[in-house]
């Protein structure tokens, strides 16, 4: 399984902030947004993955985080020149992606839940079409809307409806089989002029091979498109770390607990953040073992 991490888009709703810097490389409370997005796709054991963001960002990405090879990962990074939708990621990573399965995950999503690391290992196994993760809302005239069955096969996909048949909201992290690149790639441009992941998600539902995955209660889903959530994705993650004693998306960690770098490795990691909390909580967790 590959992992593609889109952190492109200009971040308009969040100017000034991003006049200068990708959204995803803001802070939300102790880590760039981008860790959080990458913890997924590490949680579900994908350790080749893509960075696409838009040229002037891409050396930032690279930056931060290199060839991922201080994380057990593979990281690779390729361009999206302009922001032509969701779907071009596909076509984008096309060579990427080679003959593997691939699971998509959008640079501003924040996802927390007990177990998500084996519920998105499950899911991606084996997976023959599209599995898509739904999030109840209260207010699903906003989102774009997927219908399930009682077998959690999907049904319908509505973009913000008028009349929602279901409050059941298509978050932004998507797992496809292999195919996903041939059916992008034959996705025409909306009215928008942009590749539409809904166009690519449509083409599963009409050959009854798309499953969409309810998150349930005591998972949280966080976008972070405005000032205000992306400050309320802050107070969240700090309130649970605060209370918890535990750290989310905290990629070191998660290398050491997946086994994709040992202690020695995490305590380096660790040490290099001096006197930080964030690097002392690395060393304290890799002498435990």
């Amino acid at each position: 399984m590959k992992g593609i991490v889109l952190a492109g888009g200009s971040g308009t709703r969040l100017y000034p902030l991003t006049y200068a810097v990708s959204k995803q490389i803001l802070p939300v409370y102790n880590k760039p947004l981008i860790y959080y997005p990458l913890s997924v796709l590490m949680l579900g054991g994908i350790r080749d993955i893509l960075i696409i963001s838009s040229p002037r960002h891409l050396g930032t990405f690279r930056d931060l985080l290199g060839d991922g090879g201080q994380l057990g990962l593979n990281i690779e990074y390729a361009e999206q020149s302009a922001p032509n939708g969701i779907a071009e990621a596909f076509v984008i990573g096309a060579e990427f992606i080679d003959d593997d399965p691939v699971t998509l995950i959008l640079g501003d999503n924040i996802f927390h839940g007990p177990g998500f690391g084996r519920l998105l290992q499950a899911e991606a196994r084996d997976v023959d079409g599209c599995v898509l993760f739904g999030y109840a809302v209260g207010d699903p005239e906003r989102y774009g809307i997927g219908e399930v069955d009682g077998a959690g096969r999907l049904v319908s996909l509505v973009e913000k409806p008028a009349s929602p048949r279901s409050n059941l909201a298509v978050t932004g992290l998507y797992v496809y089989g292999n195919d996903v690149v041939d059916v992008a790639k034959n996705v025409r441009p909306s009215h928008r002029g942009e590749l539409e992941i809904t166009d690519v998600n449509r083409v599963y539902l009409a050959q009854d091979r798309a499953r969409m995955v309810n998150l349930g209660r005591g998972f949280a889903w966080l976008d972070t498109g405005t000032h205000d959530s992306l400050l309320q994705a802050s107070q969240f993650v700090q309130t649970l770390e605060q209370r918890q004693g535990v750290r989310i998306a905290c990629l070191e960690e998660i290398s050491f607990r997946m086994g994709f770098i040992d202690a020695a490795a995490c305590h380096e990691l660790g040490s290099r953040l001096g006197k930080t909390d964030y690097g002392a909580y690395l060393m304290e967790i890799a002498d435990q073992g």
